[in-house]
C-alpha cells in the first residue's frame, strides 16, 4: 500500500480493508512506520518508538473491531504494563507501570497496534506541547507554529498522516484544542464515561477524561463505542445510550436551538478570522434548519477560570511530590514553570482549595439553566489560530526571579505575584472557552469547519448536556456532509522547513 492510499481512509476505513483480506495489518505498520520517520524528524511528535513490537503483533492473529490499524498512545494517563511513561517529564525517563490503563487494554482488545507514545508537556500542565525533557512538538500546517496541547503530539502524528488516530485526554482542552490548530475533529466525553482505571477512579477531580483524536466522526464515535462504560474500579456509572454512536451517525438528527457566544471575558478581542469563522458555522446551522441565537456567556468565566487554577495548581503539586525522587524537587528532575506552579499548589490553604471545588457545582448550575433553554452552546474553540513556538516561554527575569522565590520557599508571595498571574492568564487568554466543559463534566467537541486566511485550521467549539454525546456525534456527521474537511491536510513537512 502506498501512502496517499493509507491516508485515504480513516481508521474504520482500514479496518475494513484489513478485515476484507485488501490489506495485512503488517502492511499497514509499514506505511506508518516509514511516514513517522520521514515527518518526526520535522514534528517532534514521538517521544517513544516500539517498531519491533508492533511489527510483532502485526504478524499474529488480531481481532475486534479495528483490527490491523495503526495507533498511537498519548504519554500521560495511557499505561501499558512495563512501558516507560514519561509524562512529559524528566523524572519519568524511568517509570514504568505496573499495570494497562483500561482504556488502553480496551483499544488493544478492539485489535490496534500500537507503534509508540506521543509527546506532552510535563504533567500536561500547558496547552502548547513543548517540554524540556523531548524538545517542542511542531504542527503540520506550519513547523513553526505548536498543534497545541497536551495532546500535541497526537494531533500532530494525525494531521501529518503517521496513523489515523490516537489517543488523548482532556482536562482543560487538551482534546480540543490540538484539534482546532491541526484541522481534526475532537470530542471530550463527559464525565464517568470513559473509565479511568485502575489506577484511579476519576482523573483530576473528575474533571479529566481519555479520548482520541481524529480525522473522521465516526472514527471518534467507533473509538467512545470501544471504550465507553465503567470499569470494577469505577466510583459510579453513567448510563450508556441505547444505540452504539456509530450507529446513531445513520440516523437524521433532530433540529436543535443553539446559544452562539462569541467573546470571552477572558479575551474580550478573539482573532478576527476565528470569529469569521463562527460567523459562517452559525449560517450553515441555519442553512440546515437548526436555531441559532446571540447569547452572553452562562458562565461567570473570570471566577470559572480560577476556581479551574487553584485545583490545578495543588494537582501538579501533588504530581511533582508524587515523581520527586528527593525531598526537594530542582529543575534538573522538573521544569520551572511545573516547580513555580506545584509551589503555588503546595502553598494553598486546604479552604480556598476546598472553595473552589465547591464552587464548581455553581458552573454547572449555571451550564444546566441554559440547557433548559438551549440544547448546545456554540464558541470558538480558541482565540485564534495555533500560536508561534515558544510564544509562552517565561521571560528571563521572571525566571531569575521564580528561581529566586523557590529558592526561598516563597509559595504564598508566588501566588500573588503579577508576573505568574499575569502569565497564567495570559495562556488562557488564548484558550478561554474549554475548560467550562472541564469543570462542569459535560462532553464537548471541536468540529473543523474553517481556517485564517492564511490557510490554518480554526474550530468551532459545541458544549452539550450530560449524556450529549450522541447529540454532539449526530450534529458534527451533519457538518462533515456540509461541509466536508477529510481531505483538507497539509502540505508535506520535511526537516529544512524548520530553521
Amino acid at each position: 500500500m502506498r501512502f496517499d492510499e493509507y491516508r485515504a481512509h480513516d481508521a474504520t476505513g482500514l479496518a475494513q480493508l484489513v478485515a476484507s483480506g485488501d490489506v495485512t495489518a503488517a502492511e499497514l505498520v509499514e506505511v506508518a512506520i516509514a511516514r513517522a520517520r520521514e515527518v518526526d524528524p520535522t514534528l517532534n511528535a514521538l517521544v517513544q518508538w516500539q517498531e519491533d513490537a508492533a511489527r510483532v503483533r502485526a504478524a499474529g492473529a488480531l481481532s475486534g473491531p479495528m483490527a490491523g490499524v495503526p495507533f498511537l498512545l498519548k504519554d500521560l494517563f495511557q499505561a501499558q504494563a512495563g512501558i516507560v511513561e514519561t509524562s512529559g517529564s524528566r523524572s519519568g525517563a524511568s517509570s514504568r507501570p505496573r499495570v494497562t490503563d483500561t482504556v488502553v487494554q480496551r483499544w488493544l482488545d478492539a485489535g490496534v497496534i500500537v507503534l509508540g507514545r506521543t509527546a506532552v508537556p510535563e504533567f500536561g500542565a500547558k496547552g502548547v506541547t513543548e517540554p524540556q525533557a523531548h524538545g517542542a512538538t511542531r504542527n503540520p500546517w506550519d513547523p513553526a507554529r505548536t498543534p497545541g496541547g497536551s495532546s500535541g503530539g497526537s494531533a500532530a502524528a494525525v494531521a501529518s498522516g503517521i496513523v489515523p488516530v490516537a489517543g488523548a485526554s482532556d482536562g482543560g482542552g487538551s482534546i480540543r484544542i490540538p484539534a482546532a490548530y491541526c484541522g481534526l475533529f475532537g470530542l471530550k466525553p463527559g464525565r464517568a464515561v470513559v473509565p479511568a482505571g485502575p489506577r484511579a477512579g476519576e482523573m483530576l477531580f473528575g474533571s479529566a477524561v481519555t479520548g482520541v483524536l481524529t480525522r473522521s466522526v465516526r472514527d471518534s464515535a467507533a473509538f467512545l463505542d470501544i471504550v465507553r462504560g465503567a470499569d470494577d474500579d469505577a466510583p459510579f456509572e453513567f448510563a450508556a445510550p441505547s444505540t452504539p454512536h456509530v450507529e446513531a451517525l445513520g440516523r437524521p438528527g433532530p433540529r436543535l436551538r443553539i446559544g452562539v457566544a462569541a467573546r470571552s471575558a477572558l479575551n474580550d478581542a478573539p482573532h478576527p478570522d476565528v470569529l469569521a469563522a463562527l460567523d459562517r458555522a452559525r449560517d450553515l446551522l441555519v442553512e440546515l434548519g437548526h436555531t441559532v441565537e446571540e447569547v452572553a456567556s452562562p458562565f461567570d468565566e473570570e471566577q470559572l477560570a480560577r476556581d479551574f487554577l487553584v485545583p490545578w495548581f495543588v494537582h501538579l503539586a501533588a504530581e511533582v511530590s508524587s515523581a520527586s525522587a528527593t525531598a526537594r524537587p530542582t529543575t534538573t528532575e522538573f521544569e520551572l514553570d511545573t516547580l513555580v506552579l506545584a509551589e503555588i499548589g503546595r502553598a494553598t490553604r486546604a479552604v480556598d482549595h476546598d472553595a473552589a471545588l465547591a464552587r464548581w457545582q455553581d458552573h454547572v448550575r449555571a451550564i444546566a439553566a441554559f440547557h433548559r433553554r438551549f440544547d448546545l452552546l456554540m464558541t470558538p474553540t480558541t482565540a485564534g489560530p495555533a500560536p508561534l513556538i515558544g510564544a509562552f516561554d517565561t521571560p528571563f527575569v521572571e525566571r531569575v526571579g521564580a528561581r529566586l522565590a523557590l529558592a526561598l520557599r516563597l509559595g504564598p508571595i508566588l501566588g500573588r505575584l503579577g508576573a505568574v498571574q499575569d502569565a497564567v492568564m495570559r495562556s488562557l487568554s488564548a484558550v478561554p472557552y474549554t475548560q467550562s466543559a472541564n469543570l462542569t463534566g459535560r462532553p464537548a467537541m471541536s468540529v473543523p469547519l474553517s481556517a485564517t486566511v492564511d490557510g490554518l485550521p480554526v474550530g468551532v467549539h459545541f458544549l452539550a448536556p450530560p449524556g450529549g454525546e450522541t447529540r454532539l456525534l449526530v450534529l458534527a456527521a451533519e457538518l462533515e456532509v456540509a461541509r466536508p474537511w477529510f481531505d483538507r491536510i497539509p502540505a508535506d513537512v520535511v526537516s529544512e522547513r524548520v530553521g
